[in-house]
């Protein structure tokens, strides 16, 4: 294509646009053309079109006298008059203008020679509102003005522009820029006309530089559905999610894609028989919604893409991406700047957390981390938005830019369908307000005046509880956190709250409790997967099918599942250890898996029954154990998160870890190979009085000082009449604490302790530092508490001088 005839004020090739040209062509229109000019050479394909200027939208006003009648409305609003009827009105304007004719013979000309560069006369073209003050870093205008998809031939393009012109004054975007203090006048409109992507064939949607919620700077967070991308975009659909590693994208022989869900995507937005209906709406095949949009090697291409365009903008970046039905061939078709996260101060951390539940009424996908509670406003379309009371939860089937007016004044938002890139939750993020989306039945379920809580601080998952319940919120400041030489590391049971706490300066994870990923994210017994053919039960395997939906097999949804839940808490704090105890259910636990009655012994005593170790190397789970291995195989060798270090529950007699060392390396997992180290539970009395034998097998260990403190007094820890008994403080058990320690560091093995107690007692943090504990690991709302009372213990006069006398011993 030759660039000519496009070098005017009123028309321009992408390629003859950079970035800086925004007051020229707008934020989107200036990307597109910085990317096709700086980043084609790195492989990101854009597909190729043109841009009229902000002089042609002026010269629009001109012509048709445009200026003075829009103040006049705009000033008519100011003086109360009715929005609905300001924007109706100036629209009307726009669309009764004709396009003065050299903008209109500008546009012709420039569509035919698109058309002849891509060898077809009248291509069909995205067409695409640019405003000049949109998509800046300190302003999102995401969803303000229209886009209009599979426009073909002149007349239509023409139409199409003029529709364009007229969405800079939508309601929406009328109350948007009063809302930011922007002047009408001075915003000025570029049209974008781009070659289609057919990805009415295939697919598209949105992808984020950084993880949306949590700001997490190193994760690619990407959404995919089928059809054009305006699904995705809208939130009409809940779509795939899938997030990826970047710091190893760079490894060619990894797959860092660490998450991987699949949307419901109901439906799907396609071209339309005719020219009055460029695009339809349909809905997909049971097949559609089972399966990815994407495959790893695809989802890793726009990964990469990803990466190199933040690294380009040197900021996280909003981008949109379609996939071409006929060629197979990815491509970019918008990116701008990130602007929620971007504007969030990195050294303070805001909390929150829930000090009662009530009864969970509907879940969904957690934005955000905030929690807050009101009465229901259920409201099933935009034209509702008038008895909308502030401070209410604003509960709908999905927004749009409709929406916004309504939606800074509420107190949450919760809605059926959509994803982490849907307009509710991009929208509720820059707000600041707390959402649950995708919910599927929030609108059937939840009615008008109903006092509800709804809290996304647990995690990936958000949940709408009965009534108004008791909540903290506090702002922890990162900068005061005092250096410690004792490691505070962090407790994680749930994946989906790691990116939560990436700021926490933790030095790692000291438990990844696996059973939490087993019950919450699979739910069902893994011999259940591995003999699903067997199983008599057919209600049990239909509940199973239903789970498992595009797995024939089922034993690979259990790896799947727990290597993608394992994967997230190493990223979170990749390159640190995270410690991942292997699955410690007890009998009467694993019976309430799904399946799992079939394959579990009633048991007298599941506390001191088949737990732990000796379930790995049993015929009764030897499979179920295959598994596990076969998850952290995954996570450590085909993703490349080589911190993951595994841990062994429960291990009674020198005997039994050597059979599960053994069992481990029938699956790949042999310690020191690939740098694998293997850890061990402290937690029973042979492992204190063997210490130094089971340093022999193991490369460090962890106590537990709930068993530890129950076997050692022989206490049930559970006990009410004996909870006075129960000390962790009691000699015996600090004794122990202390062998343990010392008999560990004559072996050059580390020893860490995962439990509450030095969150709730200072005095006990200051018996771990003196006994020279290597690291103490607590949950992520104690984190704080215990570094001061670490640093508290070890400023002490006696530990100083302790440490003194150690330094002495070393040579120089």
């Amino acid at each position: 294509m030759t660039p000519e005839n496009g070098k005017g004020d009123l028309v321009r090739w992408f390629e003859d646009i950079t970035v800086g040209d925004t007051a020229v062509v707008g934020g989107k229109n200036a990307s597109l053309g910085e990317m096709v000019r700086n980043l084609a050479s790195q492989g990101v394909r854009v597909p190729g079109g043109f841009a009229t200027t902000a002089h042609a939208y002026r010269e629009l006003l001109e012509a048709a006298g445009l200026h003075s009648r829009i103040r006049e409305q705009i000033d008519a609003l100011h003086e109360g008059a009715d929005l609905a009827e300001v924007g109706k009105k100036i629209r009307r304007m726009f669309r009764a203008a004709e396009l003065p004719p050299p903008l209109a013979e500008a546009v012709r000309n420039a569509y035919r020679e698109l058309g002849a560069a891509l060898h077809k006369g009248n291509p069909d073209v995205a067409v695409r509102s640019s405003a000049t003050a949109e998509d800046l870093p300190e302003a999102s205008f995401a969803g303000q003005q229209e886009t209009f998809l599979n426009i073909t031939g002149e007349a239509a393009l023409l139409d199409a522009c003029k529709r364009c012109y007229a969405s800079l004054f939508t309601d929406r975007a009328i109350s948007y820029r009063e809302h930011h203090g922007f002047d009408h006048l001075k915003v000025a409109l570029s049209i974008g006309v781009q070659q289609m992507v057919r990805s009415d064939k295939a697919g598209a949607g949105v992808m984020f530089s950084l993880d949306t919620d949590s700001g997490f700077p190193r994760v690619v967070l990407v959404n995919a559905s089928w059809g054009l991308g305006e699904s995705v975009v809208s939130g009409a659909v809940d779509p795939d999610e899938y997030q990826v590693f970047k710091p190893l994208l760079e490894r060619t022989e990894l797959t860092p894609v660490i998450s991987k869900t699949v949307g419901g995507k109901q439906s799907k937005i396609v071209y339309g028989r005719s020219g009055n209906e460029p695009t339809v709406t349909v809905d997909t095949s049971s097949e559609e919604r089972a399966a990815h949009v994407l495959d790893d090697r695809e989802i890793l291409q726009l990964s990469r893409w990803a990466v190199a365009i933040e690294r380009h903008y040197g900021r996280p970046m909003d981008i949109e991406w379609a996939k071409d039905g006929i060629s197979g061939d990815l491509h970019i078709v918008q990116a701008r700047p990130e602007t929620v996260q971007a504007r969030k101060r990195s050294a303070t951390l805001r909390s929150y957390r829930l000090n009662e539940h009530g009864t969970r009424l509907i879940s969904g996908l957690a934005i955000g981390d905030a929690i807050a509670a009101g009465k229901v406003c259920n409201l099933r379309d935009a034209e509702e938005i008038g008895r909308f009371e502030t401070g209410a939860v604003l509960v709908t089937g999905a927004t749009d830019p409709d929406w916004e007016p309504i939606m800074k004044r509420a107190a949450a938002i919760v809605t059926d369908h959509g994803g982490r890139t849907s307009h509710a939750a991009i929208v509720s993020r820059e707000l600041g307000v707390a959402a649950v989306v995708g919910t599927g039945n929030a609108t059937t379920t939840l009615t008008d005046g109903q006092q509800i809580t709804v809290c996304c601080a647990e995690g990936e998952e958000g949940h709408v509880y009965e009534g108004i319940l008791d909540y903290d919120e506090r702002d922890i400041d990162l900068t005061r956190v005092p250096a410690t030489t004792t490691k505070v590391m962090l407790n994680i049971a749930n994946p989906s709250a790691a990116f939560r706490w990436w700021r926490l300066p933790a030095d790692g994870v000291g438990l990844a409790r696996m059973e939490f990923i087993v019950n919450n994210h699979i739910k069902i017994h893994p011999m259940a997967l591995v003999h699903y053919d067997d199983l008599d039960d057919e209600a049990i395997r239909q509940r199973i099918a239903e789970l498992t939906p595009g797995y024939d097999d089922k034993a690979e949804f259990f790896v799947d599942r727990l290597a993608y839940g394992i994967a997230r808490i190493a990223a979170a704090w990749w390159p640190k250890p995270v410690i991942v105890r292997m699955s410690d259910f007890k009998t009467n636990e694993y019976a309430k898996l799904i399946g799992g009655q079939a394959f579990e012994p009633p048991e007298e005593n599941p506390m001191l029954g088949w737990r732990g170790a000796s379930r790995y190397y049993s015929e009764g789970y030897r499979a179920g154990f295959g598994l596990e291995c076969r998850a952290l195989h995954r996570v450590r060798n085909a993703m490349g998160l080589s911190n993951t270090i595994v841990m062994i529950p429960f291990c009674r007699t020198l005997q039994e870890a050597d059979r599960v060392l053994a069992t481990m390396a029938e699956h790949d997992l042999v310690r020191g190979r690939d740098g694998l180290e293997t850890y061990v539970m402290a937690e029973i009395p042979s492992n204190i009085i063997l210490a130094g034998q089971f340093a022999d097998r193991f490369d460090g260990f962890s106590i537990g000082s709930n068993d530890l403190t129950q076997l050692t007094l022989g206490v049930d820890r559970d006990s009410e009449r004996l909870s006075e008994l129960f000390n962790e403080r009691d000699p015996a058990v600090t004794e122990s604490i202390q062998t343990l320690i010392d008999a560990a560091h004559r072996a050059g093995r580390k020893v860490g302790l995962c439990g509450q107690r030095p969150s709730d007692d200072p005095d006990f943090a200051r018996i771990l530092v003196r006994a020279g504990i290597d690291s103490i690991s607590v949950t992520p709302d104690s984190f704080l508490l215990v570094k001061h009372n670490v640093a508290a213990a070890e400023s002490a006069p006696e530990q100083q001088k302790q440490r003194g006398a150690e330094d002495a011993e070393v040579p120089s």
